[in-house]
């Protein structure tokens, strides 16, 4: 991807189309390439990172999402450098502490889902006020998941439901698909949450890196080559259109989709 390293370049205005999904997912990605891109430390990246986050979720309220998730460090990234993780907490808790009355004053409902008792103390403070905070909050719901592994979320609910079996609350040989998918997605961290009916991903990476694996089962994915410290408000406004122009049968045929919107 050709880089431009003028970051005032400027931006095409488009409108958000008519047809809205009700949930975008975001993994952004790409936070220290672009640093690295630019013979910077990587924390510079993550520094723009959380400042384009800011600038999407804003844009994302005022077009009108329902629900925004932003991938926001995932079970794995404690993988990373001590370092380079302690930054990142650091960041998150500055990041929360700093706009929750921005929140507030855009009406938007906070939520965070993952192992948040891995979080370091404070940050976990943080994250619980920033809720508690925005409670009373009526418009968009932003999600950050944070320590969050699909794989980890399916293994806590398939353990709940195994308990439940194992004590008599339903008998596992006549559950049906159907009671089966309500039980076991009462039991997700994503529960009360609708699934995400588009998924980004920044970075040119296609793959989900453990996001949202048994959510995103009929979410249409987008990939795009932007770097996340790249990514504006006139990319989410395309990636918006692109959705929209999307045809969602969920395993249905196009005949029998156009039939079910002909009056």
């Amino acid at each position: 991807m050709p880089v431009n390293n003028d970051d005032s370049k400027p931006q095409n205005k488009q409108s958000a189309p008519s047809k809205l999904p009700k949930h975008v997912a975001i993994i952004m990605d790409g936070n220290g390439r672009w640093a690295e891109l630019r013979g910077r430390n990587r924390t510079f990246g993550h520094l723009r990172g959380a400042r384009i986050a800011r600038e999407i979720i804003e844009a994302s309220s005022k077009i009108g999402l329902q629900e925004l998730t932003l991938y926001t460090f995932s079970s794995e990234n404690w993988l990373r450098p001590l370092e380079e993780v302690s930054f990142l907490m650091a960041l998150l808790s500055r990041h929360l502490k700093r706009e929750r009355a921005t929140l507030v004053k855009n009406n938007i409902r906070f939520n965070a889902i993952g192992e948040l008792s891995r979080l370091p103390a404070a940050v976990r403070e943080e994250v619980d006020l920033t809720i508690a905070t925005t409670a009373h909050c009526t418009g968009m719901r932003l999600t950050f998941a944070l320590s969050y592994g699909g794989r980890q979320d399916i293994l806590a609910a398939a353990r709940t439901l195994a308990y439940q079996a194992q004590s008599g609350e339903f008998d596992p040989n006549t559950l049906s698909q159907e009671d089966f998918s309500r039980r076991f997605e009462d039991q997700l961290m994503t529960n009360g949450m609708s699934d995400p009916d588009l998924i980004i991903r920044t970075s040119g990476e296609s793959r989900l890196s453990n996001f949202f694996l048994w959510q995103s089962a009929y979410s249409e994915i987008l990939i795009t080559s932007a770097l996340w410290p790249d990514y504006n408000e006139s990319e989410l406004l395309s990636a918006l259109q692109w959705y929209a122009n999307r045809e969602r049968r969920f395993g249905k045929t196009s005949a029998q989709v156009m039939a079910e919107l002909t009056p």
